[in-house]
């Protein structure tokens, strides 16, 4: 497709997607004095978060998956399997990557879950609501959900 000046190429390609990331962090760096404070500091990068709940065989009875940033601890996955949920483990996995994070630095957590997942658990745990999209994917609502720590 030819647009103008441009020809326009819809391929994957990882060394483009590299270097846009980085030309898009330097544009950012360059308008928020925040991001720009953050260069170069460990802050910067993003740390793994892992927390695992073994059963008493030593098999994976559920796990929190995630990462801190900046002053944030984000969520990724948790999961607790079926055979294990309402014995508390997905609380006490969520409370220790928040005290994990804590201990980072971090201020607040966030996560996304959809509707048939766990929206009303994270409100247990504290998490606010702050972003609903309706048909993310179509006949599911996401959510995503916000914690101040400490």
């Amino acid at each position: 497709m030819v647009c103008r000046m441009f020809r326009i190429e819809t391929e994957v390609d990882k060394a483009r997607r590299d270097l846009l990331r980085s030309r898009l962090r330097d544009t950012n760096t360059a308008a928020s004095p925040v991001l720009a404070a953050l260069r170069g500091t460990p802050a910067e990068r993003e740390a793994p978060l892992h927390v695992w709940g073994l059963d008493a065989a030593g098999d994976l009875a559920g796990g929190l998956v995630g990462h801190t940033w900046t002053t944030w601890l984000h969520v990724t996955y948790l999961w607790v399997d079926t055979r294990h949920r309402g014995t508390g483990l997905g609380s006490h996995l969520l409370a220790e990557a928040e005290r994990l994070a804590a201990g980072r630095g971090c201020t607040a957590a966030r996560v996304e879950t959809w509707d048939f997942q766990a929206p009303a658990f994270y409100r247990k745990q504290g998490y606010e609501v702050v972003c609903v999209i309706p048909d993310y994917p179509p006949g599911i609502t996401e959510y995503t959900l916000t914690k101040r720590l400490g």
